[in-house]
């Protein structure tokens, strides 16, 4: 059975067909995640969902731990990483209520645990393509006949900036993000992106359009208001769509680079890693580590 984990906001997981539904609370070696794990089935998928500011809406951006928040996901045995998230529009042609399944992360954050490696293990995983794009394709395909029927648009690649926030863009931000040719702007997705490539998940985000941030001169700058407005409306389509792809990803062994994305991305010398760091990372690289 296929286990795929959604992390986004806390009323997703309402899914007509959602049964066997439990909460999970787990510990991890690197915190607690961001609230408990509602796990249950959906057809013959195995569902993990995660609210990324946990119930409530109480961990701002900057403060989200992400590291637990994926390792937890690997202690359910997810595989594959749907990330539910609202972003502002760079473009004109990316308008409130599209949904944009980007393939590109411009990193713009400062102050985030981006890695699972460090103290006593250096590790590097590639990067260039940060999605996963067997996943994403399975998202563009459900997500555009169920945004035609909303009158809205599902866009297939796009670059998301992501800045440190919590504060919105400045003007000129937004102006010299449009310039470098960026198409969407939110707070969630790295280090998420980077932290699932390392623990050798499949993982694609469905953007939410909410707004044009702030370089739009006919329209009004972001506010949380016309944010959580856009959010609302939108909820049922990406309950949608998290549905349908659920029912697409294939049950059957994952055939893209995702699996074995840290194979050789250890370089530590393995006599050299400390016990502490063995133990830490055992469920993540057991396999590439040996026995001491």
């Amino acid at each position: 059975m296929r286990t795929i984990g959604v992390i986004g906001g806390s009323g997703l997981y309402e899914i007509e067909g959602l049964s066997a539904i439990e909460r999970v609370r787990l510990d991890t070696p690197f915190g607690d995640p961001s609230d408990e794990y509602v796990v249950g089935r959906l057809g013959d998928a195995r569902m993990v969902f995660l609210p990324r500011h946990g119930r409530g809406h109480r961990i701002a951006p900057h403060e989200i731990n992400y590291r637990a928040n994926l390792h937890g996901m690997k202690q359910l045995g997810v595989e594959w990483v749907i990330s539910v998230s609202a972003v502002g529009s760079l473009r004109e042609e990316i308008r409130p209520g599209d949904i944009v399944i980007v393939d590109q992360f411009f990193d713009r954050t400062k102050n985030r645990a981006a890695t699972f490696f460090g103290d006593g293990v250096v590790g590097h995983v590639g990067f260039a393509d940060p999605v996963c794009g067997a996943l994403a394709d399975v998202l563009h395909e459900v997500a555009e006949p169920l945004c035609a029927e909303k009158g809205a648009r599902a866009h297939k690649g796009g670059t998301y900036v992501v800045m440190e926030g919590p504060q919105f863009s400045t003007r000129a931000e937004s102006r010299i993000y449009r310039q470098w040719g960026a198409d969407v702007i939110g707070m969630t997705n790295l280090p998420e992106a980077k932290l699932a490539r390392e623990a050798e998940l499949c993982y694609a985000t469905v953007a939410l359009s909410t707004d044009y941030d702030c370089w739009h001169e006919d329209e009004a700058a972001v506010s949380v208001a016309a944010v959580l407005e856009v959010i609302r409306k939108n909820v049922a389509l990406a309950r949608a769509i998290v549905k349908r792809a659920a029912e697409r990803i294939p049950a059957t062994s994952r055939t893209c680079a995702c699996p074995r994305a840290a194979e050789f991305a250890i370089m530590t010398d393995r006599n050299a890693i400390p016990p502490a760091a063995r133990e830490r990372l055992q469920l993540l690289y057991g396999k590439y580590m040996g026995t001491p």
